[in-house]
C-alpha cells in the first residue's frame, strides 16, 4: 500500500521555535507478553534519510534489517533504553515507558533541546520539551529512524532469549501474542522473561496463581487505545 515518506516538518518547526537539537522517540514491545519495553531515541538533523525509511511496522523484516545498519551510520546519534518485565509489572506501562525513554535519552552522547514523541500522550514529561505526534513514526524522519532501530534491536534481543526457550517462538513473535506463544505458555508456564501482571495469565488456569497485581492500578488499557 502506498504511503507518504516521513519529513522534517515537525523538527523544522521546533528548530524555528529555538530548539537546536531535536530527538525522535518511539517505543516497541508495549503490547508484548514477554521481554522488555524498549524506547529508541534518534537525533538525525535535517539531512535526507536512507531510501525507504518509514514506520518499522510498515516494513518487512528483511527491509528493516537492511535499513538498520544504514541508519546507525546515518544518524547523528541514537540510543536505546529498556524497562525490564519486572519493571513493567511493578510500575505499570506508562511509568515503564517513561523509565525506558529516560534511559535512552540519558544514553545519548548529545542532549536534545526538544523531543518528538510518537503517539497522542506525553508519557515522558519534564524536564524535556515534548511534542507529541500521532503516527509520528510514519510522518517524522527522526521518529521513523528511532522506530526501525528500536524494533530491529529488540527483535534481535528476543531471538537471543528464544535460544534458551525454543518452544515459545520468540525469534518469530518477539514476545508478542501468537498461537505458538500461547501453546507454550499453557504447557510450560511463563518464563523469567514474561510479564506477570498481564491479562494473558487470566486465560491460563494452570498458571494464573502466578499473576502479580500492582499496588497502584493504572489505566493502561485506555492508553493502549490511543497509540
Amino acid at each position: 500500500m502506498p504511503y507518504d515518506p516521513p519529513t522534517h516538518s515537525v523538527e523544522r518547526s521546533l528548530r524555528r521555535a529555538g530548539a537546536r537539537l531535536v530527538a525522535g522517540l518511539d517505543e516497541v514491545g508495549r503490547g508484548a507478553w514477554a521481554g522488555p519495553v524498549t524506547v529508541g531515541a534518534a537525533v538525525t538533523g535535517l539531512r535526507k534519510p536512507p531510501e525507504g525509511l518509514t514506520d518499522s511496522k510498515l516494513l518487512t523484516e528483511r527491509r528493516r534489517n537492511e535499513l538498520a545498519p544504514l541508519l546507525a551510520d546515518w544518524v547523528h546519534a541514537y540510543a536505546l533504553g529498556h524497562a525490564s518485565p519486572e519493571e513493567c509489572d511493578e510500575l505499570g506501562m506508562t511509568a515503564a515507558l517513561r523509565l525506558a525513554a529516560q534511559r535512552a535519552l540519558e544514553a545519548l552522547p548529545v542532549q536534545p533541546d526538544a523531543i518528538i514523541l510518537d503517539g497522542k500522550h506525553d508519557y515522558l514529561g519534564g524536564p524535556w520539551r515534548v511534542r507529541t505526534v500521532i503516527k509520528g513514526d510514519q510522518s517524522c524522519i527522526c521518529v521513523s529512524a528511532a522506530s526501525v532501530l528500536a524494533k530491529v534491536q529488540r527483535d534481535s534481543l528476543m531471538a537471543e532469549i528464544g535460544d534458551d526457550h525454543p518452544a515459545f517462538g520468540f525469534a518469530d513473535n518477539a514476545g508478542y501474542p501468537s498461537p505458538v506463544h500461547r501453546a507454550a505458555l499453557e504447557e510450560y508456564g511463563p518464563t523469567e522473561y514474561h510479564r506477570l501482571s498481564w491479562a494473558y495469565l487470566d486465560g491460563l488456569p494452570r498458571w494464573s496463581h502466578l499473576k502479580r497485581v500492582r499496588a497502584v492500578a493504572e489505566q493502561d488499557e485506555q492508553l493502549a487505545l490511543d497509540f
